[in-house]
């Protein structure tokens, strides 16, 4: 296809699987069932962190993290005693166990109480959000912790393409218009958005010509980035639902 044939064809299907037939079948799902918004971006933070391998057992696991701070992930957060973390020992999804899961909700407990939320840590008064990331990560381990828990955290600046916490960004920062994405932070710009490169998108990317890289790093994020904001400058991450849903629906 040529490139205007390829924007117009990619515009199509993000148009077709943008809307809320997609929920029930992804990990979204799981925060769209509160609507105060720190619930809201707790239980996406956390489900977003879980969020690779088999998607029922995803979504199986996000709920059980739901279950286990009583349904009211904010009120969890900010009020728990230490004691209340005992039953966190029944959660595992694949490398994410019952201490990472403990020392996320200290460390969000800690954003919340003394970096004013997750909102005000990711914006940064800069251009990029890949900076926003690095920093992020840096003040969500500033506690004690193990060092195995800081791989469940993306660090693009050192290579990664931090798939889980761009597609976190996406959900809090694109409209809520089509009724997939929140829309609930405004201090962050739908032009800064990055891509969740993922093996659907990256591949189908690539199919399509637009990846040369075979990798899904933090180089070939920036190229797939490039591409997708010259097609749509002010909303380049609508994109995510037409190059996923060709490899996850259609076997593209």
């Amino acid at each position: 296809m040529k490139i205007n044939e390829l924007k117009d064809f990619l515009d199509l299907k993000a148009a077709q699987y943008e809307n809320t037939e997609f929920i029930p079948t992804d990990p979204i799902q799981i925060p769209h069932r509160f609507s105060k918004k720190e619930d809201v971006e707790i239980a996406a933070f956390l489900t977003a962190t879980i969020a690779w391998g088999n998607r029922t057992s995803i979504l199986k696991s996000g709920s059980l993290m739901m279950e286990l701070m009583d349904d009211s992930p904010f009120d969890f957060v900010l009020n728990h005693q230490k004691s209340d973390l005992s039953k966190f020992e029944v959660f595992v999804h694949r490398t994410f166990n019952s201490e990472d899961f403990s020392y996320f909700i200290a460390a969000l407990q800690n954003i919340y109480l003394n970096h004013s939320g997750l909102e005000n840590l990711f914006s940064l008064p800069n251009d990029s959000l890949q900076n926003s990331i690095h920093h992020f990560k840096s003040v969500f381990f500033e506690l004690e912790h193990h060092k195995r828990t800081e791989k469940h955290v993306s660090d693009p600046l050192k290579g990664s393409a931090a798939k889980r916490i761009n597609m976190f960004l996406r959900w809090m920062v694109r409209s809520d218009k089509q009724g997939v994405d929140f829309g609930l932070w405004n201090k962050i710009d739908t032009s800064q958005l990055s891509l969740p490169l993922d093996v659907h998108t990256g591949n189908v990317a690539r199919k399509l010509g637009l990846l040369k890289r075979k990798q899904n790093d933090a180089k070939t994020l920036n190229e797939i980035d490039s591409i997708l904001r010259k097609f749509d400058p002010k909303d380049p991450v609508k994109y995510d639902f037409a190059l996923f849903g060709l490899g996850a629906f259609e076997k593209f």
